[in-house]
Protein backbone atom coordinates (compact mmCIF):
# COMPACT_ATOMS: atom_id res chain seq x y z
CA UNK A 1 0.00 0.00 0.00
CA UNK A 2 1.66 3.52 -0.65
CA UNK A 3 2.45 5.71 1.90
CA UNK A 4 -0.75 8.02 0.77
CA UNK A 5 -3.16 6.17 -1.19
CA UNK A 6 -5.88 7.38 -3.32
CA UNK A 7 -9.03 6.52 -1.98
CA UNK A 8 -12.68 5.86 -4.01
CA UNK A 9 -15.18 6.91 -1.72
CA UNK A 10 -18.86 4.96 -3.00
CA UNK A 11 -22.49 6.83 -2.50
CA UNK A 12 -25.02 4.63 -3.23
CA UNK A 13 -27.65 7.87 -4.17
CA UNK A 14 -26.26 11.20 -4.63
CA UNK A 15 -29.44 12.04 -5.85
CA UNK A 16 -30.05 12.49 -2.05
CA UNK A 17 -28.73 13.28 1.35
CA UNK A 18 -28.57 9.86 1.68
CA UNK A 19 -24.48 9.35 2.52
CA UNK A 20 -23.14 12.01 0.62
CA UNK A 21 -22.38 14.47 4.13
CA UNK A 22 -21.40 11.11 5.85
CA UNK A 23 -19.40 10.45 2.75
CA UNK A 24 -18.10 14.26 2.41
CA UNK A 25 -16.94 14.20 6.42
CA UNK A 26 -14.36 10.99 5.73
CA UNK A 27 -13.20 12.75 2.65
CA UNK A 28 -12.34 15.82 4.30
CA UNK A 29 -10.54 13.25 8.01
CA UNK A 30 -8.60 11.43 5.32
CA UNK A 31 -7.52 14.50 2.97
CA UNK A 32 -5.98 15.14 6.32
CA UNK A 33 -4.24 12.19 6.65
CA UNK A 34 -2.57 13.03 3.01
CA UNK A 35 -4.89 10.40 0.89
CA UNK A 36 -6.30 11.63 -2.47
CA UNK A 37 -10.16 11.01 -2.65
CA UNK A 38 -12.72 10.89 -4.70
CA UNK A 39 -16.44 10.58 -4.30
CA UNK A 40 -18.32 8.26 -7.00
CA UNK A 41 -22.12 7.79 -6.92
CA UNK A 42 -25.00 7.01 -8.61
CA UNK A 43 -28.09 9.71 -10.02
CA UNK A 44 -31.45 7.71 -9.57
CA UNK A 45 -33.09 10.68 -10.86
CA UNK A 46 -30.64 12.53 -12.91
CA UNK A 47 -29.99 15.20 -10.28
CA UNK A 48 -27.62 15.77 -7.64
CA UNK A 49 -29.39 16.57 -4.04
CA UNK A 50 -29.65 20.23 -3.88
CA UNK A 51 -27.31 20.76 -0.99
CA UNK A 52 -24.64 19.22 -2.61
CA UNK A 53 -22.41 21.75 -3.10
CA UNK A 54 -21.79 22.72 -6.95
CA UNK A 55 -18.29 22.58 -6.96
CA UNK A 56 -17.87 19.27 -4.72
CA UNK A 57 -15.51 16.98 -7.29
CA UNK A 58 -17.58 14.18 -7.77
CA UNK A 59 -18.12 11.62 -10.31
CA UNK A 60 -21.24 9.72 -11.38
CA UNK A 61 -23.22 7.43 -13.56
CA UNK A 62 -26.66 7.29 -14.14
CA UNK A 63 -28.56 4.54 -11.39
CA UNK A 64 -31.72 2.87 -12.21
CA UNK A 65 -33.32 -0.35 -11.75
CA UNK A 66 -32.68 -4.12 -12.36
CA UNK A 67 -31.70 -5.10 -15.29
CA UNK A 68 -30.53 -2.07 -16.74
CA UNK A 69 -29.06 -1.37 -13.76
CA UNK A 70 -26.59 -4.01 -14.30
CA UNK A 71 -25.44 -1.95 -17.35
CA UNK A 72 -24.86 1.07 -14.90
CA UNK A 73 -22.75 -0.95 -12.21
CA UNK A 74 -20.57 -1.84 -15.39
CA UNK A 75 -19.83 1.61 -16.43
CA UNK A 76 -19.48 2.38 -12.52
CA UNK A 77 -16.41 0.06 -12.07
CA UNK A 78 -14.31 1.81 -14.22
CA UNK A 79 -14.03 5.09 -12.57
CA UNK A 80 -13.56 3.25 -9.10
CA UNK A 81 -9.36 3.55 -9.72
CA UNK A 82 -8.57 4.46 -5.86
CA UNK A 83 -6.22 1.85 -3.92
CA UNK A 84 -8.70 1.55 -1.05
CA UNK A 85 -12.74 1.49 -1.94
CA UNK A 86 -14.77 3.16 0.58
CA UNK A 87 -18.77 1.99 0.48
CA UNK A 88 -20.93 4.26 2.24
CA UNK A 89 -23.52 1.90 3.63
CA UNK A 90 -24.55 -1.63 3.33
CA UNK A 91 -26.49 -1.22 -0.37
CA UNK A 92 -26.09 -2.99 -2.98
CA UNK A 93 -25.10 0.21 -4.69
CA UNK A 94 -22.26 1.06 -2.50
CA UNK A 95 -20.94 -1.93 -0.78
CA UNK A 96 -22.07 -4.39 -3.22
CA UNK A 97 -20.28 -2.84 -5.71
CA UNK A 98 -17.09 -1.91 -3.37
CA UNK A 99 -17.12 -6.19 -3.01
CA UNK A 100 -17.52 -6.72 -6.96
CA UNK A 101 -14.12 -4.22 -7.51
CA UNK A 102 -12.46 -6.33 -5.10
CA UNK A 103 -12.99 -9.95 -7.07
CA UNK A 104 -10.82 -8.46 -10.03
CA UNK A 105 -8.52 -5.89 -8.64
CA UNK A 106 -7.78 -7.29 -4.98
CA UNK A 107 -8.49 -3.37 -3.62
CA UNK A 108 -9.11 -3.87 0.20
CA UNK A 109 -12.77 -2.13 0.84
CA UNK A 110 -14.17 -0.41 3.78
CA UNK A 111 -17.69 -0.40 4.59
CA UNK A 112 -18.98 2.92 6.64
CA UNK A 113 -21.88 2.08 8.27
CA UNK A 114 -23.43 4.78 9.37
CA UNK A 115 -27.35 4.18 9.95
CA UNK A 116 -28.91 0.68 10.42
CA UNK A 117 -30.53 0.45 6.98
CA UNK A 118 -33.20 -2.23 7.77
CA UNK A 119 -34.26 -0.65 10.85
CA UNK A 120 -36.43 1.63 8.14
CA UNK A 121 -38.24 -1.66 7.13
CA UNK A 122 -38.79 -3.26 10.73
CA UNK A 123 -35.50 -4.13 11.46
CA UNK A 124 -34.82 -7.78 12.80
CA UNK A 125 -38.52 -8.85 11.97
CA UNK A 126 -38.76 -7.72 8.47
CA UNK A 127 -39.08 -11.12 6.87
CA UNK A 128 -39.64 -11.68 2.81
CA UNK A 129 -41.88 -14.59 2.14
CA UNK A 130 -43.74 -13.92 -1.35
CA UNK A 131 -46.36 -16.78 -2.67
CA UNK A 132 -44.96 -18.14 -5.97
CA UNK A 133 -47.23 -15.84 -8.20
CA UNK A 134 -46.05 -12.23 -5.80
CA UNK A 135 -42.33 -13.58 -6.39
CA UNK A 136 -42.90 -13.70 -10.17
CA UNK A 137 -44.48 -10.07 -10.04
CA UNK A 138 -41.47 -8.89 -8.06
CA UNK A 139 -39.00 -9.68 -10.47
CA UNK A 140 -40.59 -9.87 -13.96
CA UNK A 141 -42.95 -6.50 -13.81
CA UNK A 142 -41.65 -3.71 -15.12
CA UNK A 143 -41.93 -1.93 -11.80
CA UNK A 144 -41.76 -5.22 -9.48
CA UNK A 145 -40.21 -4.71 -6.18
CA UNK A 146 -37.11 -6.66 -6.67
CA UNK A 147 -36.35 -4.77 -9.54
CA UNK A 148 -35.06 -1.72 -7.30
CA UNK A 149 -31.52 -2.04 -6.13
CA UNK A 150 -32.45 -0.94 -2.44
CA UNK A 151 -35.27 -3.42 -1.59
CA UNK A 152 -34.71 -4.56 2.05
CA UNK A 153 -34.26 -8.11 0.92
CA UNK A 154 -31.00 -7.26 -0.56
CA UNK A 155 -30.01 -4.56 2.24
CA UNK A 156 -30.30 -7.60 4.45
CA UNK A 157 -28.23 -9.54 2.54
CA UNK A 158 -25.28 -6.97 2.34
CA UNK A 159 -25.99 -6.20 6.05
CA UNK A 160 -25.27 -9.91 6.26
CA UNK A 161 -21.46 -9.59 3.93
CA UNK A 162 -20.79 -6.51 5.89
CA UNK A 163 -18.13 -8.99 8.14
CA UNK A 164 -16.63 -10.22 4.26
CA UNK A 165 -15.40 -6.06 4.21
CA UNK A 166 -11.58 -5.90 4.83
CA UNK A 167 -12.30 -3.15 7.30
CA UNK A 168 -15.56 -1.65 9.15
CA UNK A 169 -16.71 1.30 10.59
CA UNK A 170 -18.91 2.75 12.44
CA UNK A 171 -20.30 6.17 14.30
CA UNK A 172 -22.41 4.82 16.86
CA UNK A 173 -22.36 2.36 19.91
CA UNK A 174 -25.30 0.63 18.64
CA UNK A 175 -23.61 -0.35 15.60
CA UNK A 176 -20.66 -1.09 16.74
CA UNK A 177 -22.15 -3.48 18.75
CA UNK A 178 -24.48 -4.63 15.86
CA UNK A 179 -21.92 -5.02 13.07
CA UNK A 180 -18.34 -4.78 14.88
CA UNK A 181 -15.56 -2.46 13.26
CA UNK A 182 -13.57 0.97 14.50
CA UNK A 183 -15.98 3.78 16.10
CA UNK A 184 -15.59 7.09 14.08
CA UNK A 185 -18.12 9.12 15.08
CA UNK A 186 -19.31 12.23 12.52
CA UNK A 187 -16.64 14.97 12.84
CA UNK A 188 -17.10 18.84 12.71
CA UNK A 189 -15.43 21.06 10.85
CA UNK A 190 -15.33 23.12 13.95
CA UNK A 191 -12.56 25.78 11.88
CA UNK A 192 -16.01 26.80 10.23
CA UNK A 193 -18.05 26.35 13.04
CA UNK A 194 -15.86 28.19 15.80
CA UNK A 195 -18.69 30.55 17.20
CA UNK A 196 -15.59 33.72 17.52
CA UNK A 197 -15.84 33.89 13.65
CA UNK A 198 -19.83 35.07 14.15
CA UNK A 199 -22.23 37.77 16.04
CA UNK A 200 -24.96 36.25 17.79
CA UNK A 201 -26.58 39.36 17.36
CA UNK A 202 -26.07 40.17 13.75
CA UNK A 203 -27.21 36.66 12.61
CA UNK A 204 -30.54 37.33 14.05
CA UNK A 205 -30.93 40.42 12.54
CA UNK A 206 -30.30 38.95 9.40
CA UNK A 207 -32.29 36.17 9.57
CA UNK A 208 -35.37 38.23 11.34
CA UNK A 209 -35.00 36.51 14.63
CA UNK A 210 -34.09 39.60 16.81
CA UNK A 211 -37.40 39.79 18.41
CA UNK A 212 -37.52 36.37 19.38
CA UNK A 213 -36.01 33.73 21.80
CA UNK A 214 -34.86 30.74 19.58
CA UNK A 215 -34.75 27.27 20.24
CA UNK A 216 -33.28 26.04 16.99
CA UNK A 217 -33.94 22.56 15.02
CA UNK A 218 -30.82 22.74 11.98
CA UNK A 219 -32.54 19.58 9.90
CA UNK A 220 -35.39 18.10 8.61
CA UNK A 221 -38.38 16.81 10.35
CA UNK A 222 -39.52 14.02 10.91
CA UNK A 223 -41.80 11.96 13.19
CA UNK A 224 -39.28 10.34 15.24
CA UNK A 225 -36.67 13.65 15.48
CA UNK A 226 -39.32 14.98 18.62
CA UNK A 227 -40.26 18.55 17.32
CA UNK A 228 -43.97 17.76 18.55
CA UNK A 229 -42.98 17.47 22.16
CA UNK A 230 -40.72 20.74 21.84
CA UNK A 231 -43.83 22.55 20.59
CA UNK A 232 -46.06 20.74 22.68
CA UNK A 233 -43.50 22.27 26.02
CA UNK A 234 -43.79 25.88 23.92
CA UNK A 235 -48.17 25.39 23.98
CA UNK A 236 -47.37 24.83 28.70
CA UNK A 237 -44.58 27.98 29.01
CA UNK A 238 -46.76 30.29 26.41
CA UNK A 239 -44.69 32.55 26.02
CA UNK A 240 -45.17 34.48 22.96
CA UNK A 241 -41.14 35.28 22.29
CA UNK A 242 -40.52 31.46 22.28
CA UNK A 243 -40.12 30.44 18.76
CA UNK A 244 -39.10 26.95 16.80
CA UNK A 245 -36.43 27.51 14.19
CA UNK A 246 -37.09 25.14 11.69
CA UNK A 247 -33.82 25.27 8.72
CA UNK A 248 -34.56 23.36 5.84
CA UNK A 249 -37.54 21.56 6.03
CA UNK A 250 -38.48 18.48 4.91
CA UNK A 251 -37.21 16.78 1.52
CA UNK A 252 -39.27 13.46 1.93
CA UNK A 253 -43.13 14.56 2.81
CA UNK A 254 -45.17 17.69 4.06
CA UNK A 255 -44.56 17.21 7.47
CA UNK A 256 -43.16 20.14 8.63
CA UNK A 257 -46.18 21.36 7.04
CA UNK A 258 -48.36 19.78 9.32
CA UNK A 259 -46.63 21.11 12.73
CA UNK A 260 -46.86 24.25 11.08
CA UNK A 261 -50.82 23.83 10.65
CA UNK A 262 -51.11 22.51 14.00
CA UNK A 263 -48.20 24.87 16.19
CA UNK A 264 -47.75 27.61 13.22
CA UNK A 265 -47.59 30.16 16.38
CA UNK A 266 -44.48 29.29 17.40
CA UNK A 267 -42.79 27.84 14.20
CA UNK A 268 -40.84 30.15 12.07
CA UNK A 269 -39.05 28.51 8.78
CA UNK A 270 -36.27 29.18 7.22
CA UNK A 271 -34.80 27.91 4.07
CA UNK A 272 -32.28 25.63 3.23
CA UNK A 273 -28.88 26.64 3.44
CA UNK A 274 -24.97 26.14 1.67
CA UNK A 275 -23.03 24.14 4.33
CA UNK A 276 -20.30 27.11 4.37
CA UNK A 277 -23.39 29.44 5.45
CA UNK A 278 -24.74 27.03 8.34
CA UNK A 279 -22.30 28.32 11.16
CA UNK A 280 -23.89 31.92 10.68
CA UNK A 281 -27.40 30.67 10.74
CA UNK A 282 -26.82 28.57 13.98
CA UNK A 283 -25.25 31.50 15.60
CA UNK A 284 -29.04 33.17 16.05
CA UNK A 285 -29.54 30.53 18.32
CA UNK A 286 -30.01 30.67 22.00
CA UNK A 287 -30.99 26.81 22.36
CA UNK A 288 -30.32 23.98 20.13
CA UNK A 289 -32.64 21.06 20.07
CA UNK A 290 -32.07 17.89 19.48
CA UNK A 291 -35.82 15.98 20.80
CA UNK A 292 -34.82 12.01 19.38
CA UNK A 293 -37.55 9.86 20.12
CA UNK A 294 -36.44 6.65 21.28
CA UNK A 295 -36.99 4.23 18.22
CA UNK A 296 -34.75 1.79 16.50
CA UNK A 297 -33.80 4.40 13.92
CA UNK A 298 -32.91 6.62 16.44
CA UNK A 299 -30.50 4.08 18.55
CA UNK A 300 -27.99 3.63 15.99
CA UNK A 301 -27.78 7.71 14.97
CA UNK A 302 -25.68 10.40 15.61
CA UNK A 303 -27.51 13.36 14.80
CA UNK A 304 -25.37 16.12 13.39
CA UNK A 305 -27.06 18.65 15.07
CA UNK A 306 -25.32 17.74 18.03
CA UNK A 307 -22.40 19.06 16.97
CA UNK A 308 -23.63 21.70 14.93
CA UNK A 309 -24.62 23.37 18.61
CA UNK A 310 -21.49 21.70 20.26
CA UNK A 311 -19.22 23.73 17.76
CA UNK A 312 -20.52 26.65 18.09
CA UNK A 313 -20.71 27.14 21.92
CA UNK A 314 -24.67 27.21 21.86
CA UNK A 315 -26.73 25.12 25.09
CA UNK A 316 -27.91 22.00 23.46
CA UNK A 317 -31.19 20.25 24.72
CA UNK A 318 -31.54 16.69 23.68
CA UNK A 319 -32.77 13.83 24.82
CA UNK A 320 -31.25 10.08 26.66
CA UNK A 321 -31.40 8.16 23.38
CA UNK A 322 -28.77 6.03 22.01
CA UNK A 323 -25.49 7.94 22.16
CA UNK A 324 -26.39 11.03 23.02
CA UNK A 325 -26.09 11.16 26.16
CA UNK A 326 -22.29 10.30 25.93
CA UNK A 327 -21.67 12.73 22.74
CA UNK A 328 -22.86 15.55 25.22
CA UNK A 329 -20.90 14.29 28.54
CA UNK A 330 -22.22 17.23 31.15
CA UNK A 331 -22.29 19.69 28.63
CA UNK A 332 -25.92 19.62 27.55
CA UNK A 333 -29.11 19.47 28.92
CA UNK A 334 -30.74 15.75 28.87
CA UNK A 335 -34.42 14.80 28.97
CA UNK A 336 -36.50 11.52 28.79
CA UNK A 337 -37.53 10.88 25.35
CA UNK A 338 -41.52 11.59 24.54
CA UNK A 339 -41.86 13.87 27.53
CA UNK A 340 -42.76 18.05 26.75
CA UNK A 341 -43.00 18.35 30.04
CA UNK A 342 -39.36 17.90 31.21
CA UNK A 343 -38.24 19.59 27.62
CA UNK A 344 -40.75 22.55 29.32
CA UNK A 345 -38.95 22.71 32.55
CA UNK A 346 -35.33 22.63 30.99
CA UNK A 347 -36.39 25.40 28.53
CA UNK A 348 -37.14 27.38 31.54
CA UNK A 349 -34.11 26.79 33.83
CA UNK A 350 -31.96 27.33 30.35
CA UNK A 351 -33.50 31.40 30.16
CA UNK A 352 -33.72 31.66 33.61
CA UNK A 353 -29.64 31.63 33.87
CA UNK A 354 -28.81 31.95 29.82
CA UNK A 355 -25.11 33.10 31.04
CA UNK A 356 -25.06 29.50 32.94
CA UNK A 357 -26.09 28.20 29.82
CA UNK A 358 -23.77 29.72 27.54
CA UNK A 359 -20.85 28.61 29.96
CA UNK A 360 -22.30 25.06 29.79
CA UNK A 361 -22.32 25.50 25.97
CA UNK A 362 -18.56 26.31 25.92
CA UNK A 363 -17.41 23.35 27.55
CA UNK A 364 -19.82 21.27 24.61
CA UNK A 365 -16.98 22.66 22.00
CA UNK A 366 -13.79 21.95 24.08
CA UNK A 367 -15.96 18.39 24.16
CA UNK A 368 -16.58 18.61 20.58
CA UNK A 369 -12.75 19.89 19.20
CA UNK A 370 -11.35 17.02 21.02
CA UNK A 371 -13.76 13.84 20.49
CA UNK A 372 -15.90 15.06 17.68
CA UNK A 373 -13.97 17.32 15.32
CA UNK A 374 -12.52 16.83 11.76
CA UNK A 375 -9.14 15.77 13.21
CA UNK A 376 -10.72 13.45 15.84
CA UNK A 377 -12.24 11.39 12.92
CA UNK A 378 -8.52 11.55 10.95
CA UNK A 379 -6.41 10.30 14.01
CA UNK A 380 -8.53 7.45 14.06
CA UNK A 381 -9.02 6.76 10.63
CA UNK A 382 -4.93 7.18 10.56
CA UNK A 383 -5.09 3.27 12.54
CA UNK A 384 -7.70 1.96 9.61
CA UNK A 385 -5.55 3.26 6.29
CA UNK A 386 -2.14 2.29 7.92
CA UNK A 387 -3.97 -1.60 9.07
CA UNK A 388 -4.81 -2.17 5.20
Amino acid sequence: MKDNPKVSIIVWNLSTNDGFIRASLLEKALVKLGCTVEIVGFLFNKELYRAIPADAKIKTVEGGNYPGFFQSIRKFLKLLDGDIIYAIKPQPASFGVALLKRIYSKKPVIVDVDDWELSWYGGDAWRYRPTPKQLAKDIFKKDGALRMPNHPLYIKWMENWVNRADAVTVHTSFLQKRFGGISVPNGKDTVLFDPARYDSEESRNRYGLSEYRILMFPGAPRPYKGLEDVLIALDKINQPDLKLVIVGGSPYDNYDEQLRQKWGRWIIKLPNYPADVMPDVVAAAHVVVVPQRDTPETRAQFPLKLTDGMAMAKPVLSTRVGDIPEILGDTGYLVEPDSPTQIAEQIELIFQDLDAANERGKRARQRCVEKYSIEAMAATLKSVIARL
